[in-house]
């Protein structure tokens, strides 16, 4: 009877504590879930909250920044400023409804993450090899501009220690842990933010470039390790843990050299990665390699940060690698990874804290000792290698570049408990400060004027007055000069992938004559250049640092260089050349260049997709017929007209494939399917619609046409007309309209006297221009038919001409003139037979409206940078 009422009694009890149990709520907000409380469960929910938004506010914040050239760094600090107790923390429950501290772990972890992977990409980075080539100029730079902050730092290191070493949070540590510490932060540059400056501010290929970019690297490979040995002392207990983590640390650094390096690199031989960019399974090994390596060295009491570093260093940068793998990594690590870190470092700063006279005063003397040190070390160091002063401040600016190293040094510190919050925030100040002062005051004291001056001087073509140091007077006559029979030895062609082909048509044109002169002709000297747009990447930053490896790799520039150098009939020299720089400096670049190589003429290809592309893009709504609505290149080539106009002639060339009539010459691709005897089924018409192309060299006649009307743009263009047609299978048809010039009357009769039938000279109206430069070619064998006019004349300048049909009215008349836009317009009117013209539009170089000025108020040629080459030329003293 008891065993009855027991069993009842357990059943009952069971039976009622079921319905207690339930899962836990699936539904979220409809079942009453608030998505900003903490759940350790499922933390993901505040997290994408937490990283929105950080994410949103820096890029809003960097906007603006992004205009006065400051590095994305201080948006990013800024942004963990506002969000952290100094501003929004001060707005009663945002804190703890946002960055509630128990759930901070997860930003945290991903923080760190983020921190490992972008140390990785620093190491990637650098190139020792670079070092290696200019390791005198380096050293002798690097260690004043470390020793000199680095001696100060302790000084000041004296008074924080004795002022802040007590406060809540940090370790009781001696003093000379605290100064070595200190000392480091003071003497550190920020290597990738300074390459950054360096790209944006056109400088990276200059002297003052290569001195700081070999010095950066230098400081910074001795900085990290300066830093890992304050890190080691600090979590070691006793000085012997010190002694054998120091040496379990080399002995790894050792080992990854010597061991994991050549197995590395067997691998990526064996999976080609070097030749052909990283492999999946290749980036997998790496990142696991990364996270080993950073586990490593945390466990025997060095920060994880240095094992990825250590890794990043030992991959090679042979045929690109290190590029190409920083692209398979680096937009999901700076987008979403990096800015949590350095948001989580504005976070930890409260500017609360600063909150007495002596703490602000040691903000001022922080940041004073931390700029003015930098900038004194890096310039005697400069000066000491034979730098004018005002090149060696430059340097010393350069160099005293904070930026994201110094704040990932100050998170190690306040980790280590080595800063208190408080000098934390002084030292995140003095770093904010720092990084913000760099690019406009180089911009100051380095301006493109004062680096043209210098170049001129440094080449004996201007005293340091500006004055010009003219040669005795030995410039030939104008009939000398044209029985020479070239105007252009010297050509810069701008290398697009849309417009090669054209490209190398007009210039096989220039290499397969040769001018009727007793003495040996001029070598041509054709330097071919392909812009390339730098953007915010990290590995668009690389490719400027390693550009003279990564050119001989580019396939427009070696099939560029094969074929002109293949398909000539004089001696030519060609070289190439990659540049990166902005999409706004790509005339500048070539201006630069042109000046940098005493370019005679500068050939530029129109765009053939529509915009600045190079590569046309599938879904694009341009259409290939709209030629003169290409705002963006007409945009580019009016600059480049504008910026080269005192350095070297221009000629823009349009292809005659722009100047087809596609609606009479191509119906639409069918899509209908047909089956074949076979019965499958085929979609018809491919053999017609298939594009099509032609030799740049076939063996027929070639017609070129001159416009002349007056000027010196046109009178270039008949001089360019007289040097093409040094080739026989060229024929020469000049238009005369207009009053000739009596140097014009002097070209005309050598042309005459040295080319005979193959030149004709026809006089026409002004309103037979577009008519006669279209006329049909006779002979009716001519194969290709060049049409050359000159960019202002007489009837640009006027703004019209005595024709019935205006010019159309768009950006490319503005840029090319009215006479090559009713060219154009009327070539689009005709029918499709007959030859199609190409047309090259060419501006004469002419005299500088003034001479270079010392107060930078004028600069009348483009800027000329110092090659990148070996330094060792430029060591010779130079005096202010």
């Amino acid at each position: 009877m008891a065993t009855v009422t027991v069993t009842a009694t357990v059943t009952a009890n069971a039976t009622a504590a079921t319905p207690t149990v339930r899962a836990p709520a699936q539904a979220g907000l409809f079942e009453g879930l608030n998505p900003s409380v903490y759940n350790p469960a499922d933390p993901i929910v505040l997290f994408i909250i937490q990283a929105t938004i950080v994410i949103a506010l820096t890029r809003l914040l960097y906007w603006p920044l992004s205009k006065i050239r400051e590095p994305r760094v201080i948006a990013e600090v800024i942004t963990g400023i506002l969000l952290g107790p100094s501003v929004m923390g001060r707005i009663p429950g945002f804190t703890a409804a946002v960055f509630p501290p128990a759930g901070m772990a997860p930003f945290r972890l991903a923080a760190n993450i983020g921190l490992i992977l972008f140390l990785f990409l620093v190491g990637l980075e650098i190139n020792l090899s670079y070092l290696l080539s200019n390791w005198r100029i380096a050293i002798s730079v690097a260690s004043l501009d470390m020793a000199v902050p680095f001696g100060l730092g302790v000084a000041v290191a004296y008074g924080l220690y004795n002022e802040f070493a007590g406060e809540t949070g940090t370790a009781p540590i001696s003093f000379g842990v605290f100064a070595l510490f200190i000392g480091v932060a003071m003497a550190i540059t920020a290597f990738p933010v300074l390459c950054r400056i360096l790209t944006s501010l056109k400088l990276l290929n200059t002297t003052v470039g290569v001195i700081v970019l070999t010095s950066g690297i230098a400081n910074d490979v001795v900085g990290w390790v300066l830093l890992a040995l304050c890190v080691t002392l600090v979590n070691a207990g006793a000085g012997i843990t010190a002694l054998w983590v120091l040496l379990v640390s080399v002995g790894y650094s050792l080992f990854l050299a010597f061991a994991v390096r050549p197995a590395f690199m067997v691998v990526l031989k064996r999976t080609r990665s070097l030749e052909n960019g990283p492999t999946e399974g290749v980036v997998a090994l790496t990142i696991f390699m990364v996270l080993a390596s950073s586990f490593f060295t945390s466990v025997i009491g060095v920060h994880s940060i240095f094992g990825a570093f250590m890794i990043g260093l030992m991959c090679p940068h042979e045929g690109g690698f290190a590029i190409k793998l920083t692209e398979k990594i680096e937009d999901l690590t700076s987008t979403l990874f990096v800015p949590l870190f350095f948001a989580l470092s504005g976070i930890n700063t409260n500017l609360a804290l600063l909150d007495s006279g002596k703490v602000w005063g040691y903000v001022i003397a922080v940041t004073v000792v931390a700029f003015l040190s930098k900038i004194i070390g890096g310039t005697l160091g400069a000066r000491m290698n034979g730098l004018v002063w005002r090149e060696s401040f430059t340097i010393g600016t350069l160099m005293s570049c904070k930026g994201l190293v110094e704040l990932i040094v100050l998170n190690i510190g306040l980790q280590a408990k080595i800063l208190s919050t408080r000098t934390f925030t002084i030292f995140v100040v003095m770093a904010l400060v720092t990084t913000f002062a760099t690019a406009p005051l180089v911009s100051w004291l380095y301006p493109p004027w004062y680096q043209q001056k210098l170049d001129l001087w440094k080449k004996g073509k201007i005293d340091w007055d500006g004055n010009p140091i003219l040669p005795p007077d030995t410039a030939p006559t104008a009939e000398e000069k044209y029985r020479q029979g070239d105007a252009a030895t010297r050509l810069l062609v701008y290398l697009r992938t849309d417009g090669l082909a054209s490209i190398l048509s007009l210039v096989s044109l220039f290499t397969s004559g040769q001018p009727a002169t007793t003495e040996p002709p001029q070598p041509l000297h054709i330097h071919g250049c392909r812009l390339i747009e730098l953007t915010e990447r990290n590995s668009s930053v690389m490719k400027v640092a390693e550009i003279e490896d990564h050119a001989g790799q580019d396939p427009i520039v070696k099939a560029f260089g094969t074929s002109t150098a293949n398909n000539t009939a004089r001696d030519v020299f060609v070289s190439g050349q990659l540049a990166v720089v902005p999409g706004d400096s790509f005339a500048d670049a070539l201006a630069t260049q042109a000046g940098r190589g005493n370019s005679d003429l500068v050939l530029v290809p129109w765009s053939e997709t529509g915009n600045l592309a190079e590569i046309p893009s599938f879904f694009s709504s341009v259409k290939a017929g709209d030629l003169l609505e290409n705002r963006e290149f007409s945009a580019l080539a009016g600059k480049i007209f504008d910026k080269v106009r005192h350095v070297s002639g221009v000629g823009v060339l349009i292809d005659r494939s722009l100047l087809l009539d596609r609606a009479s010459e191509t119906a639409p691709l069918s899509r209908q399917l047909t089956k074949d005897a076979a019965g499958v089924s085929l979609a018809e018409g491919h053999d017609l619609h298939a594009v099509k192309f032609h030799s740049a060299d076939l063996r027929g006649q070639k017609i070129v046409r001159v416009l002349y009307v007056g000027g010196a743009d046109d009178l270039y263009a008949v001089r360019l007309g007289f040097q093409l047609a040094q080739n026989e299978r060229i024929t020469l048809e000049v238009f005369e309209t207009g009053t000739p010039g009596g140097d014009f009357l002097v070209l005309k009769a050598v042309m005459k006297e040295t080319l005979g039938e193959r030149v004709v000279f026809t006089r026409i109206a002004a309103d037979e221009m577009h008519t006669a430069l279209l006329a049909p070619a006779t002979p009716d064998v001519a194969t290709s038919l060049l049409v050359i006019l000159g960019h202002l004349n007489p009837l640009t300048l006027n703004h019209g001409s005595s024709d019935d049909e205006p010019a159309p009215a768009n950006t490319a008349t503005k840029v090319l003139g009215p006479v090559a836009a009713r060219v154009i317009s009327a070539q689009g009117k005709r029918d499709a037979s007959g030859l199609t013209p190409s047309l090259l539009i060419v501006q004469a170089k002419t005299a500088a409206p003034a001479t270079v000025q010392d107060d930078g108020k004028k600069a009348s040629v483009a800027v000329v940078a110092a090659p990148k080459a070996s330094m060792e030329s430029h060591e010779s003293a130079h005096v202010e």
